[in-house]
């Protein structure tokens, strides 16, 4: 096992200390947020961080990378109070992953790719087209954490669009029957091929002869 210290770290070249911290953590989420400015102009990108916060009110976050260069998703969402975020699935990973490249604010990533912009009811900013799962989402506040200068969006769900064969009776969104890419790192994407669930767990109990022991 190779075994890399702090320092170690510290001395590795940019790229490499890039590739191995952002996959070291783990595989993320792989959505897709668009947002609309004032003006109308579209605009959407690749984000790997969105988590879940909470069911009750259902709240998620996500990371922004420091605003001291122009963040066009960030600027959007303050201006509207509103975004959407759009599951990324597999044929549409490559179109995607195109929207991390950096385009003036004026030209729309929608323009640049195949992907298709979709609005419903309700909500000024455009979703996906065919994205297997959809949320509407309402800015509520957030967070600056100093340690690398980075904001921690904070947003409720107002509404969810799933498609009819990936829900399940209890509530379950099964990922993997969409074909939806989760992201290894920052340019690397996977496709599950299947789910294993497991019932709630409660603490095992103990018979008498293991509890003398």
């Amino acid at each position: 096992m190779v075994h890399y210290t702090r320092k170690d770290i510290d001395g590795l070249k940019h790229i490499q200390r890039i590739n191995l911290i952002n996959s070291c953590s783990g595989y993320k989420s792989a959505n897709l947020l668009a947002t609309i400015s004032q003006d109308g102009i579209t605009n959407v990108a690749v984000f790997s961080s969105v988590t879940h916060l909470g069911s009750n009110p259902p709240v998620l976050g996500f990371i922004l990378r420091p605003t001291s260069i122009p963040r066009n998703t960030y600027k959007n969402i303050k201006e509207t109070g509103v975004f959407t975020i759009n599951h990324i699935y597999n044929e549409i990973i490559e179109d995607a992953h195109h929207t991390s490249a950096k385009y003036p604010e004026h030209i729309s990533e929608f323009d640049m790719t195949s992907l298709e912009v979709e609005y419903k009811k309700n909500c000024c900013a455009p979703f996906v087209k065919r994205s297997p799962v959809q949320l509407k989402m309402k800015y509520l506040e957030e967070y600056f954490i100093k340690t690398n200068e980075v904001l921690h969006i904070i947003a409720e769900i107002q509404d969810i669009y799933v498609n009819d064969d990936l829900l399940e009776e209890d509530g379950f969104i099964n990922l993997a029957k969409g074909k939806i890419a989760a992201i290894n790192g920052l340019d690397a994407y996977a496709i599950a091929k299947e789910n294993t669930r497991f019932e709630y767990q409660r603490p095992k109990v103990l018979d008498e002869k293991a509890k003398a022991t």
